[in-house]
């Protein structure tokens, strides 16, 4: 484990020695500061990583408050007016959601690399919610979903039936003899 960091230590102390832009920085804010080239870089490292994982953080949050807080609170609205419409709109808005949350955990692994992802997943939850007719949740639905689930409607409709039948059979295998 030690051989690790030493090898980590020996290869960045190696590159601190050699003449490129990084070093010629360094070297500079090392005369002015007075402090090792070798503690500024460890010092900037840590306050890139730093920073990057604050955005994250608070990126994430965003995206989460965005994507559910406000939709549930006028899902709940929806469903306590008698206009159908809203519940039309919100029932649409959580199925497009479903559909990108499931797509998002099998691809979440290389999006999470692209720069601004979660500024872009921000936006795009932010059109799916719009109060207009051209918002992401319809033009989704009946460009994508729709078309899918006509498609495959009664195939889906005989797995959950054969899966429904089968958890009715393994729950009462395991139901308790009195």
């Amino acid at each position: 484990m030690f051989s690790i960091f030493k090898n980590i230590k020996d290869r960045a102390e190696t590159f601190l020695k050699e003449k490129n832009c990084i070093t010629d920085c360094l070297s500079k804010s090392e005369d002015k500061t007075g402090i090792k080239k070798r503690y500024l870089a460890v010092g900037k490292c840590c306050l890139y990583n730093g920073t990057v994982f604050i955005v994250w953080i608070w990126s994430l949050l965003l995206c989460n408050l965005i994507g559910f807080a406000y939709p549930v609170y006028f899902s709940i609205k929806a469903i306590e007016s008698p206009n159908k419409e809203e519940d039309t709109q919100w029932l649409t808005y959580w199925v497009v959601y479903g559909f990108f949350g499931i797509s998002e955990f099998f691809s979440d692994i290389f999006l999470f690399w692209f720069p601004f992802y979660y500024v872009f997943k921000c936006l795009f939850l932010l059109w799916c919610m719009a109060p207009f007719s051209w918002n992401g949740s319809r033009v989704l639905y009946l460009r994508f979903v729709r078309p899918f689930f006509l498609k495959y409607e009664s195939a889906v409709d005989s797995v959950f039936s054969d899966l429904s039948g089968r958890a009715v059979t393994a729950a009462e295998m395991w139901k308790p003899h009195a």
